[in-house]
């Protein structure tokens, strides 16, 4: 078996140190669940108009709180500085600014279409936190909102259903992240 490259090992550390900083990542798919889900219970009590803006406006509130989360449940809430991989998170959440751009602009044409864009563009933002935290668990993460989207588009489905799903989904792999975060803690 060939010996890890230098880079390899830069990598691995650098991933080690986001999984420290941020518990795998954990607290923000948490807190991200909870946006879906109240846009959910806006789409059910008041209107999919006012679901899209609640999602888009807690959304503005998931980084700052799971920092909070992160801390209150004993971690640091921030990678080192200098880590590499601090430069693909800001890439990545810029394109997901623009994805949401995308969707807003497709809820003016048909109010449907917001969440499953928004679950297509949330998705495939998870797919690069396999790289963030190293932990495959985000390409299902990802590729699970993604085929949600995919199939709720398709099946015109209201936007409460969508942005349930969203939430449930989060939710579920927030608790497995978490989980597999504090038996990875144990270890060490």
């Amino acid at each position: 078996m060939p010996e890890p490259s230098m880079k390899d090992l830069q990598i691995a550390d650098a991933q080690m140190d986001m999984r420290a900083g941020y518990i795998s990542g954990a607290p923000g798919t948490a807190v991200s669940a909870v946006a879906w889900l109240a846009a959910a219970s806006v789409a059910l009590f008041r209107s999919p108009d006012a679901a899209v803006w609640t999602l888009l406006v807690a959304g503005a509130f998931i980084h700052p709180v799971s920092v909070l989360l992160t801390k209150v449940l004993g971690r640091r809430g921030a990678h080192q500085p200098g880590n590499p991989l601090a430069r693909l998170a800001m890439e990545s959440t810029v394109w997901m600014l623009m994805g949401i751009a995308v969707a807003f602009g497709l809820s003016t044409l048909r109010i449907e279409w917001f969440f499953p864009a928004m679950l297509l563009v949330i998705g495939g933002r998870y797919l690069t936190f396999q790289t963030l935290y190293g932990l495959s668990i985000y390409w299902v993460l990802g590729g699970t909102l993604c085929v949600a989207g995919i199939g709720l588009a398709l099946t015109r489905a209201p936007p409460l259903f969508s942005a349930l799903a969203g939430g449930v989904i989060e939710l579920l792999f927030a608790g497995l992240i978490y989980a597999r975060a504090g038996l990875a803690g144990r270890d060490s």
